[in-house]
């Protein structure tokens, strides 16, 4: 601590900033940011505190203080002489040197430490930036540019960064690696369950983590062994949260408030330790004993206590990343200044040494907040760089029908007892009756089974490495035949993954995102920061309508499902993001029979909000032609018609005429202020050729026939209407899932029958490529398999999903759809048709990405000997000097440079064994993966994938050139001694990609393992790659990539047009472009 209160408040502040006052916080950039928190604090501390003084330093001489204390001196000596002090000469220079030039150093510091704590702690709240510029005194100012119309929220300027999984379901283990690890869950009681359910949130209350009140820890059976489950609630807090305990170790004035989230997660820590239930007391042990902290120190509270501390700053903490902090505190800063800093009207009154007093404190403020501004915005843009990278690809895998797979995998499949025991559990299949033309149920199962049931779904997970790639290279034609490709990850950064393969290439663009309603908030559907929801929701939503807007084709469409809670801030972000001109329409759906009394009206209905790409192109479609509507009285050889009226809306002229009823004679005209929709010589066509009738008896008004085969060969449709009262509601949807699983695994899912509508109106293309980026439970992808069944199209989907029930539900679902299409029980009470089987998707691909929070666990910063010796040398010191710079603005960049998450180059040297560590969603278990660095590349690029060979391993022999012509001393040239050959133990590995680029560009992607021998591996790989016939195959390939340094471009022939590309360059180019623009 200083001598000055208001120097400590700002550095307690900063340190709040810099994420340096929660040292016991262990993971994210809390971990990054305490591996530097010594010198950080030092230069906040000891550095920030003498450059104040220093840049005043020049007032020295004329210090208030020392003037008055040089004054009181000669007074003190005047009187001592028996002379009046006012009278001389030194008491009068002093005086009018006080008055005149006489500076209050003190004062200054004082004021510019004051302004720099205002100005921080204004734009700043519990881990984020928020834009807050004061006006004058409750009136704030936007960025305003001059639009006619201007959208703005608090969190425009920032990416939304939160998931839901840490909120809902937060674990841990006891004991890794035991036999029984004693997982532990702290679970979010849903808002149906919990005792506040139904109590709306308070405005203007931050909701807390508190134990639920009854039965909040309970021991269950897991999917790893027992597991304990601690239940929470998630709400604003009330005065009859204070436990008793809790109160009596409460000061007074915090007993008048409700419970803050200290004294309530105290408050757990002691109910839970203090259970009395046997059945738990081996837990209780566990979680009462002391946490180990990161760096191997024992931690004076317990391991629960640590845990509950994370997982709520965890949720309370970074909700936002800015997008250009620096830029935004600055013009911020000089916002402040002009406004709540400079006074023009003092200026013009003050003496000249005031206004250069005055001056000096503006410069002092700009200059320190500059520095501090450095270092945050260094930190918020590393983040932002983390977040911006395309994700790794860390697991691939495929689900194969089993119609699709070549028979000779047929005893490996039937042999797998986890592909067997996962179609007994989703399936049943067990209880599948046999007759005269099925195959009975065996253990193991047999190739027979297999054939008579082709919609089984084969997912590679359940397979080795080896099975799997010789499964795809016989396979083929992957893409072709992939009809689904499911994303499990965070959907902004899915959709940065897919951007370069599917830009431009979606039909339609569906989605059902959190409405922001309090349900979704209590269910932890949708978490937000606490008194902005509506404009985290608006972040959350603009950043991804703009991404998934570059999906769509031209012609295409795009629909949201929302409600009337964010249905207008929803509008005008797609007005931003589509233009308001390209608006189709709304679509409200009665999504309930139920009445509830949740609000004044009972709410039962939702809309879908249909915006086109290009309205202009757009090819909307509508309801299939209803043959109901058809018939054929005057058995005319066309087939049936219908019968529609021939007035329009015109002007008259040649279009208002008479026709006359040739069976009575009567004149009809069209009816007052409208006209004929054609003149009447293509009338007098229409009638000779049979196209106009006067009713069944021949005596009413001329109506044109309308005949449905014509209809249907120009591909007509019925225009689909903006109130839907009678499509399946949610209760359908409800009821649907529970067919398929027995149970309710998920709430509120859209119905099929719904999404089968709106699918089907989007586009005219029956063979089109539906994206959902909120896949929930997978009801898109359930409606294509239903719909290409229904008329034997091959539409494919794109579904994105990050919660836990993309495992639990999404993913078995679309197995389960797939085997057979009616389900009851969980169990199928119908199997595919052949030609239904035929017309099921043939391969689900599915992508696990790196999470953000992978990115961030994955970096340890690390200083070589060498750079810290140069920062601690005696020309690095001071203020502005390389150490301060480097601190301020270089090392997050400098000492993560090259690490697993960042991409590490020389890792390339074995493609199979690239390593990162990843958490399983919504816990705190790590485990180490090998990231498939082939798929990660097909999707940087945008390769649409035609094969993906099995890797070839080869042995090879050398010799050295003996050439007698040559020097001795001179270096010989390295040969092959015989050929390469295939070997199982080969040192040298390869395996190949071929596919098309989105410009069309044929492409061989080579990945070979590299011994570290440069000169063998090349002569390999150009006796391989002429192996391969490449060499010969000029006109197959465009583009060539190949990992690590070559010489292949020297096996080009004059004639030949393919370029040889590093992988390692366009994998670093494609994976930054963004993190780095």
């Amino acid at each position: 601590m200083s001598q000055n209160p208001a120097f400590d408040k700002l550095i307690r502040l900063l340190k709040e900033l810099f994420q340096l006052d929660q040292p016991d916080l262990d993971f994210g950039l809390y971990r990054i940011m305490h591996a530097r928190a010594d010198e950080i604090s030092q230069f906040l501390d000891r550095d920030l505190l003498p450059q104040v003084k220093d840049a005043f330093s020049h007032y020295k001489t004329a210090d208030k203080a020392g003037l008055e204390k040089e004054l009181q001196q000669a007074i003190e000596q005047a009187n001592g002489l028996g002379v009046d002090p006012e009278t001389t000469a030194k008491v009068k220079e002093l005086r009018q040197k006080i008055a005149e030039q006489g500076v209050d150093v003190t004062g200054l510091e004082q004021e510019v430490y004051d302004h720099l704590y205002k100005f921080f702690r204004r734009h700043y709240h519990e881990g984020d930036f928020l834009a807050k510029r004061v006006y004058k005194p409750g009136v704030y100012a936007i960025p305003y540019e001059g639009e006619e119309v201007k959208l703005h929220w608090a969190n425009k300027d920032q990416y939304y960064i939160k998931t839901s999984e840490y909120l809902r379901d937060y674990a841990f283990i006891l004991k890794p690696g035991a036999d029984d690890p004693m997982r532990v869950h702290f679970r979010l009681v849903d808002a149906a369950e919990g005792e506040h359910g139904n109590v709306k949130e308070a405005e203007g209350k931050n909701r807390v983590f508190i134990l639920a009140g009854e039965d909040f820890i309970a021991e269950e059976n897991g999917e790893a062994g027992r597991e304990l489950i601690i239940r929470f609630e998630y709400r604003p807090a009330t005065m009859e949260d204070w436990s008793e305990d809790a109160k009596a170790n409460a000061t007074a004035a915090a007993k008048e408030k409700p419970p803050n989230q200290k004294d309530l997660r105290e408050d757990a820590v002691r109910r839970v330790l203090a259970m009395q239930d046997d059945s738990l007391k081996p837990w209780l042990a566990e979680l009462a004993k002391n946490h180990i902290k990161a760096d191997g120190e024992q931690a004076d509270y317990s391991r629960l206590a640590a845990h509950l501390n994370r997982y709520t700053a965890r949720n309370t903490f970074d909700y936002f990343i800015h997008k250009d902090l620096g830029g935004f505190l600055r013009r911020e800063l000089d916002f402040y200044i002009k406004n709540e800093v400079m006074h023009l009207d003092d200026i013009e009154s003050e003496t000249a040494p005031r206004v250069e007093q005055y001056l000096s404190k503006i410069k002092v403020i700009r200059q320190i907040a500059g520095k501090i501004i450095d270092l945050l915005a260094q930190l918020e843009n590393f983040q932002k760089k983390l977040w911006l990278k395309k994700k790794f690809v860390t697991e691939t895998s495929y689900c194969i029908r089993i119609g699709c797979i070549p028979e000779a995998f047929h005893p490996e499949i039937a042999a797998n007892e986890a592909q067997r025991q996962e179609w007994v559990e989703l399936h049943a299949i067990d209880e599948l009756a046999a007759d005269l033309t099925t195959v009975a149920y065996s253990e193991p199962l047999t190739a027979e089974f297999l054939r008579a049931h082709p919609t089984l779904m084969v997912d590679t997970r359940h397979f080795d490495d080896a099975f799997s790639q010789r499964l795809l290279e016989a396979v083929g034609d992957i893409d072709d035949q992939t009809d689904g490709v499911l994303f499990n990850s965070e959907n902004f950064q899915a959709l940065a993954v897919a951007n370069m393969k599917y830009w431009g290439s979606v039909h339609v663009s569906y989605i059902d995102p959190p409405y922001n309603t309090e349900l979704d908030r209590q269910s932890g559907k949708f978490i937000y920061k606490d008194n902005y929801a509506r404009s985290t929701w608006a972040s959350l939503m603009a950043d991804r309508l703009q991404s998934g807007a570059s999906f769509l084709r031209e012609d295409g469409t795009f629909i949201c499902s929302i409600d009337d809670n964010e249905y207008p801030t929803l509008r005008e972000i797609l007005n931003s993001v589509y233009g308001g001109d390209n608006f189709i329409g709304t679509i409200a759906w009665k999504s309930r029979d139920s009445v509830s009394s949740d609000h004044k009206i009972s709410l039962n209905h939702n809309y879908h909000v249909a915006y086109a790409k290009d309205l202009v192109a757009n090819k909307f479609g509508g309801f299939p032609l209803n043959p109901g509507d058809y018939s054929n009285p005057d058995n005319d050889p066309r087939g049936p018609w219908k019968p529609v009226p021939i007035d329009a809306n015109k002007p008259g002229g040649e279009t208002k005429y008479p026709i006359e009823n040739p069976n009575t004679g009567d004149e009809h005209y069209p009816p007052n202020g409208r006209s004929w929709a054609f003149n009447r010589s293509r009338y007098d066509e229409l009638l000779s050729d049979n196209r106009i009738t006067f009713g069944i008896r021949g005596t009413g008004a001329p109506k044109r026939k309308l005949f449905l085969k014509e209809r249907t060969e120009k591909g007509d449709v019925n225009t689909p209407v903006s109130i839907w009262p009678d499509a399946e509601t949610t209760q359908g949807g409800t009821r649907q899932v529970m067919s398929l699983f027995g149970n309710k695994v998920f709430s509120y899912p859209k119905p099929v029958g719904l999404m089968r509508d709106l699918i089907r109106i989007s586009h005219l293309n029956s063979n089109c490529v539906v994206a959902d980026y909120f896949a929930g439970s997978g009801t898109t992808g359930h409606a294509i398999v239903n719909l290409n069944r229904a008329d034997g199209s091959r539409r494919k989907f794109l579904l994105m999903e990050m919660g836990d029930y993309f495992d639990a539900v999404l993913l078995p679902r679309l197995k389960k759809v797939t085997f057979a299409p009616d389900w009851a029980d969980g169990k199928p009470e119908r199997l595919a048709t052949e030609e239904e089987a035929e017309c099921s998707p043939r391969i689900i691909k599915v992508i696990r990405l790196e999470s953000y929070e992978d990115a961030l666990n994955n970096l340890e910063p690390r200083r070589s000997e060498t750079q810290s010796d140069l920062l601690a040398s005696q020309q690095a010191q001071g203020a502005d000097g390389l150490r301060e710079q480097y601190l301020l603005r270089y090392w997050l960049d400098v000492e993560t440079r090259g690490q697993q998450s960042l991409l590490n180059i020389d890792a390339f040297t074995d493609p199979t064994a690239y390593r990162l560590k990843v958490k399983r969603p919504g816990s705190e278990e790590t485990r180490e993966v090998n990231v498939d660095l082939l798929e990660t590349f097909n999707w940087l690029i945008g390769l649409t994938v035609e094969t993906i060979a099995a890797p070839q391993r080869v042995a090879a022999q050398f010799k050295r050139d003996d050439d007698p012509d040559l020097p001795k001393e001179n270096p010989r040239r390295l040969l092959l001694d015989g050929r390469i050959r295939e070997a199982e133990e080969g040192p040298w590995w390869f395996r190949t990609v071929t596919g098309t680029t989105p410009d069309g560009r044929k492409t061989l992607v080579i990945w070979r393992k590299l011994t570290g021998d440069p000169e063998q591996d090349n002569l390999v790989l150009d006796e391989w790659f002429k192996k391969q016939g490449y060499s010969s195959k000029d006109s197959e390939f465009d583009l060539i990539y190949v990992n690590g340094d070559n010489n292949l471009e020297n096996l080009r022939q004059p004639d030949d047009t393919w370029k040889v590309r590093l992988i390692e360059e366009d994998f670093h180019r494609l994976m930054f472009e963004e993190a780095e623009s």
